[in-house]
């Protein structure tokens, strides 16, 4: 059960740094992962299919704390490995999958960003994966003889069919010809467009001579249309994942939260039914966040229709993974004890004086404070086994029962709980009246209730 001996230092570092903070490592988790063997098959059955010019999409489902992030991050590691390109965000006000004053375009130049390929997994590789698709048509021009240009406008034609697919194709030819130019500005304009970084038609029309650019209402398009582009460029397709989907549940205005579900929708439907290729989408959400039926994606007929259980495999236990749902299974105390030995031993020789029945021993302080959620909701009782390691290495002298002593511990999944905003009052908002609508369908009993005799009509209406 000891860590892998291949783990490099800056790994190693960047591993316990990160946990001890509370935070997902971006290197290195594959050295400590424990459990959840059949999410990851899951999870890897979708990865082949991506290679395979299918799409896939993925809602995984669990508490805070109990690991979904590390999970998210884990299959981007196996994607990369499988090479396929990633491309990773957290969902916040500013960053939506659909909004105005620049929120979506904000989402997608975060995601541009973090582009992450195998030899470049710590994200800026967008231009990396242009570059290569110019390489691979001059590697092809060498063997054939056929002209660079016959060869780019050939392979960019399968791009043509899709929306914006003219521009998209467009600005990889300016790209390309930057680079047989030696132009690096024309190469540099290039990228930028790719990342969205454009803002006005003038700009793109004066620096590329394409007439659009990426904005918030074409920010899907655009995605799907770089997907299968990184095909074209030699990898496996695109992978895009989206944590924090809670924030889209927070979001106050009714309205706002229908249009992001909506594009959800969009989404799913084109993974399921086919219609896009090549692409990937992974939403890190809470249970609440899939299933209040007032705020939730469940308030949304259509998906909830779509996201729907197997009723057969949840009243007989057992694990489906046939949908797009994937809830993630709690860890059991047997995969935390693993999970602290490929700690301890990853933590160096420092702590080899803490044996196994030392971890056992504060597992069961861990049970004693916060019962259940110590293997449940992991994330404290890791941070508090770190902190206990930083000190038995300082002072190998104190023994372990003295360091458990009068310390206190509290679980991460209780101390996020916070009350939700109130619905924002808008006129004009469409979306109010339905929230609110359902709002009443969901509360029978208040609307059942005799307004006083000093109510009439008007006092009580609302939109």
């Amino acid at each position: 059960m000891s860590v892998d001996k291949r783990i490099s230092p800056r790994d190693r570092d960047s591993v316990l740094q990160a946990l001890r903070a509370g935070v997902v490592p971006r290197r290195g988790i594959q050295h400590i992962q424990v459990g959840r063997e059949p999410e990851v098959r899951a999870l890897l059955r979708d990865i082949e299919r991506i290679a395979d010019g299918g799409a896939a999409i993925r809602f995984v489902v669990g508490s805070y704390g109990s690991g979904k992030t590390f999970f998210l991050q884990l299959v981007r590691s196996i994607a990369l490995e499988k090479g396929l390109v990633a491309l990773t965000a957290d969902l916040n006000p500013d960053r939506r999958l659909f909004g105005s004053g620049g929120s979506a375009r904000s989402l997608y130049t975060e995601l541009a960003r973090n582009v992450a390929t195998r030899t470049k997994p710590d994200g800026g590789a967008m231009a990396s994966v242009v570059e290569r698709f110019v390489n691979t048509a001059l590697q092809e021009h060498q063997a054939s003889g056929r002209p660079m240009r016959e060869l780019i406008d050939e392979r960019l034609q399968r791009l043509s069919e899709l929306v914006m697919g003219y521009d998209f194709a467009t600005v990889i030819e300016r790209y390309y010809h930057g680079h047989d130019q030696g132009n690096e500005q024309l190469k540099t304009d290039a990228v930028r467009w790719l990342r969205g970084e454009f803002s006005t038609v003038t700009d793109a029309r004066k620096a590329l001579g394409v007439r659009a650019f990426i904005d918030d209402d074409n920010i899907y398009d655009a995605l799907k249309l770089f997907a299968r582009f990184t095909r074209l460029a030699g990898y496996g397709g695109a992978l895009i994942g989206l944590d924090e989907l809670v924030n889209l549940y927070k979001l106050p205005n009714a309205q706002s939260r229908a249009s992001n579900y909506e594009q959800i929708l969009r989404i799913l439907n084109d993974a399921l039914q086919g219609s896009a290729e090549h692409l990937g989408v992974l939403l890190g959400a809470t249970p609440e966040t899939i299933s209040d039926p007032r705020r939730g994606l469940y308030s949304y007929q259509a998906l909830q229709s779509r996201l729907a259980e197997n009723t057969f495999a949840a009243k007989h236990g057992v694990a489906d993974f046939g949908g797009p749902v994937v809830r993630l299974a709690n860890l059991e105390p047997e995969d935390l004890l693993v999970l602290l030995i490929k700690l301890r031993d990853l933590s160096g020789p420092g702590v080899s004086h803490v044996t196994n029945d030392h971890i056992r021993a504060f597992l069961a302080f861990c049970n004693d404070r916060i019962g259940a959620a110590y293997f449940q909701s992991p994330r404290a009782s890791v941070r508090a086994f770190l902190d206990l390691l930083a000190v038995a290495e300082a002072r190998p002298d104190i023994p372990m029962s003295a360091l458990l002593e009068g310390v206190d511990l509290t679980d991460d999944a209780t101390s996020q709980d916070e009350a939700l905003p109130s619905e924002e009052p808008d006129g004009s908002d469409a979306g109010g009246t339905a929230g609110l609508a359902q709002q009443t369908a969901a509360s029978p009993s208040s609307a059942a209730q005799p307004r006083s005799s000093a109510e009439d009509d008007l006092t009580s209406f609302k939109l």
